[in-house]
């Protein structure tokens, strides 16, 4: 029996596992890992079929059975972490935006960075305004088709791709108009070069936006960037702080806590899971941007002083050790295999690697999602799914990184339109209905659909029924168990519940203490004394010396059935 329940759990550690990673280009790479495969080994392979050397500006994404996302850590076991059931199922994504992208050693990097930046600009986590838009467009176009061509490029060539959630005529129009006549001749590196120098300069460069709400219930993004930590909210960056400022990060169930020299920040995630992702996310940042070396990152704690929380460790290199390394790379360039874009009727989809997806201006919704295609896309980005963008493409940000030069200024106007958290709040879907509840949740939060949009949401409208029992779930996602002020409430009569607690925990300990020195032989005049009471030698004779030749008895009987066996 021994044996074969030895065998078994052999076969069981033996294990393989299937796992797909969705790549930036939106290709796949498959492979099957053992039972106890760190994630470090599965990230190796990756980044050896992608021939890629400046590694720790990446990492690999998935989703928990749960809908919360995570990043997979190195130091623990793949299938221990997932969580779910085989084939796994991870996408491969840029972790730390690098400070500078064009500084970037080798172009094999800086491609990766620019198929990721370009996903950003088309789920709307990168804001600009009109002009930078239609220019960072432009290099795309340029990247991906060349040259503008008559006899292959007929009038509204632009129309026939996709770059943001929202098109406006006179946005594609100026799209052609600097394909057409300023970028005629850069090769694709040059045009990938120039997009990453551009996009470094937008404010929402880097932001990968976590839903919350403060302290008075408003909603808010939070997000962590090569700079600091940010805070958009309404159509202003309310927040923004450098990593130098931050003196710690904490979190306690749903609530999330950063510490400045001078102020504490407080706000609200939607799930205790999400709020922990944030603070994880949080301190991987600050050490990966601020620190000097690795060797200086410490285990943090969101515990308090007498309770025990989450400990957590980065356990990458920083950014310093890691552009030093690259500077000691010396390689001849690995080959990149582009393709151009292949406009296509098809419908609404979302492909961000070397070609990008087209549909027909009467078919596009304010967010250009199929039901199969929105699964990949707010997996990608759930719990963090970037606001919808201006209407007509008139303004997407008209604030650029001068405003960050200055150190002192915290608020700055970064859109007309406010954020709206409606699609981030949602986890991430998985049913067929996933559609129509990002649909429902625009309509609760009083967003107007375009005539486009509610032709196409027509057939496939709920009743009213569904609608009501859909919009009931969805409102007490959004709101949760209760208001900020009854969670502050509860917060401080557990706090209070605790140090009772611990109060009477050391008081007891201290008797204890005291007893055992009390009945030792120590010759101190203070035991002494206390020993010569009528009170004590009751005590000692009555309670002490019986407990004490119980236990002898016990711990007796105990050996002697050792020694017997």
């Amino acid at each position: 029996m021994l044996s074969r329940l030895m065998s078994g759990s052999s076969r069981s550690l033996e294990r393989e596992y299937s796992c797909t990673v969705r790549l930036l280009d939106d290709s796949e790479y498959t492979c099957t890992i053992q039972r106890d495969a760190k994630g470090q080994y599965l990230f190796d392979l990756l980044c050896h079929h992608l021939n890629l050397l400046e590694k720790d500006y990446f990492g690999i994404r998935f989703v928990d059975p749960d809908k919360q996302r995570h990043w997979l850590e190195f130091t623990k076991s793949v299938v221990k972490q997932l969580r779910s059931q085989p084939p796994f199922t991870m996408c491969f994504r840029v972790k730390f935006y690098p400070a500078d992208p064009a500084a970037l050693k080798e172009e094999i990097t800086r491609y990766l960075v620019f198929l990721q930046i370009k996903r950003d600009l088309y789920h709307g986590r990168l804001l600009c305004k009109t002009s930078d838009a239609a220019l960072l467009a432009a290099y795309i176009l340029q990247a991906e088709i060349g040259d503008y061509d008559p006899g292959k490029h007929p009038e509204g060539y632009s129309s026939k791709f996709q770059f943001f959630p929202k098109h406006s005529e006179k946005l594609e129009k100026k799209i052609a108009e600097i394909h057409k006549t300023e970028l005629s001749g850069q090769t694709p590196a040059t045009s990938e070069l120039n997009f990453l120098r551009k996009a470094q300069t937008l404010e929402t460069y880097g932001v990968d936006p976590h839903p919350c709400k403060d302290v008075s219930g408003n909603a808010a993004f939070l997000a962590f960037t090569p700079f600091g930590f940010v805070v958009l909210q309404g159509n202003k960056r309310v927040h923004f702080i450098k990593w130098n400022e931050v003196t710690k990060l904490k979190f306690e169930g749903k609530t999330f806590y950063l510490y400045e020299k001078k102020i504490i920040l407080t706000y609200f995630a939607p799930t205790p899971e999400a709020c922990k992702h944030l603070w994880k996310c949080g301190i991987e940042n600050q050490a990966f941007y601020k620190l000097e070396k690795s060797s200086q990152v410490r285990t943090v704690s969101s515990s308090n002083l007498f309770f025990k929380g989450s400990r957590f460790r980065y356990s990458g290199r920083v950014a310093k050790e890691v552009m030093e390394s690259s500077a000691k790379i010396k390689r001849e360039p690995p080959e990149i295999h582009r393709a151009g874009m292949v406009p296509s009727r098809s419908c609404p989809s979302i492909t961000h690697g070397p070609r990008l997806s087209s549909v027909p201006r009467t078919r596009r919704r304010a967010v250009h999602i199929s039901i199969m295609e929105g699964l990949e896309s707010l997996r990608d980005s759930a719990h963090s799914t970037p606001v919808r963008s201006s209407s007509h493409g008139d303004t997407f940000l008209p604030h650029v990184r001068s405003s960050r030069a200055d150190s002192n200024e915290r608020v700055a106007v970064i859109a007309d339109e406010a954020y709206s958290p409606a699609d981030s709040v949602l986890p991430t879907p998985v049913a067929e209905h996933s559609l129509e509840l990002m649909l429902l949740s625009r309509q609760i939060n009083g967003a107007t659909c375009s005539i486009e949009e509610e032709k196409e949401s027509e057939a496939s409208t709920p009743t009213a029924a569904e609608v009501e029992a859909l919009g009931g779930e969805l409102r007490a996602l959004c709101q949760g168990h209760g208001g900020p002020e009854q969670e502050q409430v509860n917060k401080f009569v557990l706090s209070v519940l605790r140090l009772l607690l611990v109060t009477m925990g050391l008081l007891f300990v201290l008797l204890l203490l005291l007893i055992i020195l009390t009945e030792s032989d120590l010759d101190i005049a203070f035991f002494r004394d206390i020993r010569q009471t009528p009170e004590f030698e009751q005590f000692h004779y009555q309670y002490f010396c019986p407990l004490r030749r119980w236990f002898a008895c016990k711990i007796r009987s105990v050996v002697s059935l050792l020694i017997d066996t």
